[in-house]
């Protein structure tokens, strides 16, 4: 008998036994929607609000984004000040839980912790190139995020009312200073003119920002990458028809030592403004691994108050738009950041107010990984800086 045919009868046979078998399983089938996501979810833990009050001569609010320090076990909570009140700044903040095991259980068993209360310890002020803090409304300060070289990078999205310009600037985490620019690309920059075409909206521009590393440890290995996106469309992506949610523009830079480039963007699809709503954003960004997720906040404002969503986003298969200097009308040929809904704070039941920062928190007395989410007061005395701590499974620490 050859020898191909020795070999497949005895294959034959024992195909034959076990094809019932197979048949009668349950295989699971994971479908190529779940296989583009992590398998994510949040427990909600409470609220904490902070108390109305001044540190160094002015008012501590307007925390319009935040950056965890694994290292140090503090927080980085960024104020957008106009430079009005006090100039530009960021807090230190010293998070406190509450972590008695034995009295916050939830309803699985599962330890509660809380937040007992948050310290301001320190204000460090922004400075320019040239040492000086900067003059009011000169800057918004909306986005920051911790690198691994002892600097935090820093978002503005300008003042269009100055004629002061959008930005990424990198600054020293101890002193504040100044040390570069990443360079914009020029479509996101406004006309000059008095009649704007093209460039980011007013007070719609760079609200996001987040690195591939959380955490300034001297072991990092450069380069990093970093991650922000506009809050809304740019104008020229502006499509007429309302019913066609806006197309905001993702952006991923490379940081190296010497140099920083702009490598590729996507097209982040907005949700549609709900009924009744004054304003609607994609306010801040989060890495969730280095394989390309994030968590992503959505905001809007209207008749009903806040509406808050929180979405897991994957980036895998996006195409690179940044040679596309529009994206109005059909783009059937651009594969969008791919987004799941991962919470609708509504479904909490709990007043929210202005939340827009999102940081990765201390790890939890249980090994999980916490997450917090804060508002922006406004400076208003009817709003509040709302701290929401969330238990995040599905990563690790």
């Amino acid at each position: 008998m050859p020898l191909l045919r020795r070999c497949f009868y005895p294959l034959l046979v024992i195909l034959l036994v076990i094809s019932p078998l197979l048949t009668g399983c349950d295989i699971p089938r994971v479908s190529a929607e779940d296989r583009l996501f992590l398998n994510l979810s949040v427990d909600f833990l409470g609220e904490y609000q902070l108390p109305k009050l001044d540190f160094e001569g002015a008012p501590v609010g307007g925390i319009s984004a935040i950056a965890y320090d694994v290292n140090r076990d503090r927080l980085y909570a960024l104020s957008d000040d106009h430079s009005r009140l006090a100039p530009a700044r960021f807090y230190t903040f010293k998070l406190n839980l509450d972590t008695h095991l034995d009295t916050h259980l939830d309803t699985s068993g599962q330890p509660h912790p809380k937040i007992r209360d948050i310290e301001v310890e320190k204000v460090t002020l922004l400075k320019q190139a040239n040492g000086e803090p900067y003059l009011a409304d000169t800057i918004d300060p909306e986005g920051i995020a911790l690198s691994p070289r002892q600097t935090v990078f820093i978002t503005s999205e300008g003042v269009s009312k100055t004629g002061s310009p959008h930005f990424i600037g990198e600054y020293t985490l101890e002193t504040g200073q100044l040390q570069s620019y990443l360079q914009l690309p020029e479509r996101y920059l406004p006309d000059p003119s008095t009649e704007q075409t093209k460039g980011v909206q007013a007070n719609l521009g760079l609200e996001s920002l987040t690195l591939n590393t959380s955490s300034a440890t001297s072991t990092w290995v450069e380069p990093f990458r970093l991650f922000t996106a506009t809050e809304s469309a740019l104008l020229q992506d502006l499509d007429e028809d309302p019913a066609i949610p806006p197309k905001n523009r993702f952006l991923h830079y490379l940081i190296g030592e010497d140099q920083s480039t702009l490598i590729a963007e996507y097209l982040y699809p907005m949700e549609l403004a709900p009924f009744g709503a004054i304003f609607n954003g994609l306010t801040e960004l989060m890495t969730l691994d280095q394989g390309g997720h994030f968590l992503g906040l959505e905001r809007a404002f209207g008749l009903k108050g806040f509406s808050i969503k929180l979405f897991q986003l994957a980036t895998g298969a996006a195409t690179d738009i940044s040679t596309y200097p529009s994206l109005k009308g059909d783009t059937g040929g651009i594969a969008p950041i791919r987004k799941r809904l991962l919470l609708d704070l509504e479904s909490l039941d709990i007043p929210l107010d202005n939340l827009e920062g999102v940081t990765r928190g201390p790890k939890l007395p249980d090994g999980d990984c916490s997450l917090l989410l804060v508002s922006d007061d406004n400076f208003n005395p009817n709003q509040v800086t709302q701290f929401m701590l969330f238990r995040l499974k599905g990563i690790k620490f």
